[in-house]
């Protein structure tokens, strides 16, 4: 037996078998390498839906849309508090079927109120979200738009911190307003 095989090789074995080992670790280095040079963007989701021309003009739509009705919500409060304070000072002087009467009342006036302002919150929150996904379906496309043009491998929209250099929140803005 060879007590040291690589020793008893020809001279161009040696050559070639230290070229196969070190092609073998070359390999998946270079492979690794190249998968380290993706390219990342990123984008502050939130700047598109307050930033934006189209996240202005559904602001501005939304508040004519419902100014009507947050008047009227404001003017029942304000009936309601001006009631509760009426009832408040005169309760010490009213009969007590009065009192309970007008108590009831008032409780039946707070319900509604509740009711008129909750009402309210939902359609304004349905509509303000029916909104933000109109101008999030068109910035997807523009995100999209851009990460091919740019060859992209991915495009974040939640970092921890993000380089202002791989930041493209201001192209999809652009775009967006045109």
């Amino acid at each position: 037996m060879l007590k040291n095989p690589i020793s008893s090789l020809p001279n161009a074995s040696l050559g070639a078998l230290t070229l196969a080992v070190l092609a073998a670790f070359a390999a998946p280095a270079a492979a690794q390498a190249q998968a380290t040079i993706s390219r990342i963007g990123f984008v502050y989701t939130e700047r598109l839906m307050t930033d934006s021309k189209m996240a202005k003009n559904a602001d501005a739509k939304l508040t004519a849309e419902f100014s009507k009705r947050q008047k009227a919500v404001e003017e029942m409060v304000g009936k309601y508090k001006q009631t509760s304070e009426k009832f408040d000072s005169e309760a010490p002087n009213l009969s007590e079927l009065d009192r309970t009467r007008r108590a009831r009342e008032l409780f039946n006036m707070q319900k509604d109120v509740e009711r008129m302002q909750r009402e309210f919150q939902e359609d304004l929150q349905q509509r303000k979200n029916e909104e933000r996904a109109a101008i999030a379906q068109k910035a997807y496309k523009l995100v999209e738009q851009v990460a091919e043009q740019e060859k992209l491998d991915a495009v974040l929209v939640e970092a921890a911190w993000v380089s202002p250099r791989v930041d493209i929140t201001d192209k999809i803005l652009k775009l967006l307003d045109k």
